[in-house]
């Protein structure tokens, strides 16, 4: 159940979900969430996905693995990236600080993906590239990617490393998922490759087979089967500020009718087709999950071993009826 993946340059294969450090459990005492982690370890799942922005996300894991000794068995992901009020600051000075500080709280010598948390339209992309090659150099990261980055800027700095002899980026981590990303949810310039105006993007993604780790799958509980198709009401309740700005529109609740009636023939969960549905788009995807139940880490892992079929996807997608 949830085969181990591998990604080139790393010597621990990868499990298709990542779990996602940015919740309140992590927050809480040693206890709780180290019994948290150990469960998200125990399920199969040994990719973590973490960021310097996370509050104290990367100390508690870091006292984690220091504590279990697991360093060695999990694939460690973590982004840096100065933002603040939506405006992004991501060049050399900020890159290497919060590189430091992540080895530093992490309690590491190497980070296995390092991110980009946003791009920085201010700084020269070359500036990044060449930043990162000296990290990775010195063995501080082994591979090195972007997240929110539009698949135009990652081809621009990528033909420049190659030119000149350098690794470029090679993880992407965008928004994916059946609800569609209506507005940018945090500010500083989320990307997303859902919805048929991204249909290119991910065709670029399944042809290169870069491997796309994707955020908010789940659309931030909107497909957490916590509401019923319709019912704004309760919709509201359950999701955040900013799951309500990015996702609750009308063409995302005609999404989730339709996911309903689909788990309703196969005797399914909701959020279970909506995972099948992200692992069945041909790309070579990895899906961040944040959960405190084991039971919903299992169920995500068994529906990265059963994609939907293309049939399926365009009835989710209100092609086919």
């Amino acid at each position: 159940m949830g085969e181990l993946k591998h990604i080139s340059g790393l010597s621990v294969k990868a499990s298709p979900l990542f779990f996602g450090t940015a919740m309140g459990p992590l927050l809480a005492g040693e206890d709780t969430s180290f019994a948290l982690l150990d469960s998200v370890l125990m399920s199969g799942v040994n990719a973590f996905d973490c960021a310097r922005s996370y509050g104290k996300a990367e100390e508690t894991l870091g006292r984690w693995m220091r504590e279990r000794g697991c360093r060695d068995r999990i694939v460690l992901l973590t982004k840096g990236g100065d933002i603040r009020n939506g405006v992004v600051e991501v060049n050399r000075r900020v890159i290497l600080e919060q590189l430091s500080r992540s080895l530093e709280a992490l309690g590491t010598d190497r980070i296995d993906i390092y991110l980009l948390h946003r791009d920085d339209r201010n700084t020269p992309a070359e500036e990044m590239i060449d930043t990162l090659n000296e990290a990775r150099r010195k063995g501080l990261i082994r591979l090195f990617g972007v997240s929110n980055w539009t698949r135009e800027r990652i081809e621009k700095a990528n033909l420049y490393a190659e030119k000149n002899g350098l690794s470029g980026f090679s993880v992407s981590s965008p928004n994916f998922g059946l609800a569609r990303q209506m507005k940018d949810l945090w500010g500083g310039g989320c990307v997303t490759l859902s919805g048929p105006e991204n249909e290119g993007d991910r065709a670029w993604y399944r042809e290169n087979q870069m491997p796309v780790i994707a955020y908010s799958s789940l659309g931030r509980g909107f497909f957490s089967g916590r509401f019923r198709s319709g019912d704004y009401e309760n919709a509201r309740r359950v999701l955040d500020p900013y799951a309500q700005r990015g996702y609750l529109y009308e063409e995302n609740m005609a999404r989730l009718k339709r996911c309903e009636a689909l788990a309703k023939r196969y005797g399914v969960t909701v959020p279970e087709i909506a995972m099948r549905y992200v692992f069945g788009s041909g790309m070579n995807l990895f899906a961040v999950v944040s959960t405190s139940s084991a039971e919903r880490l299992k169920m995500n892992l068994r529906a990265a071993d059963e994609p939907l079929s293309g049939e399926e996807i365009r009835y989710l997608e209100g092609e086919e009826e």
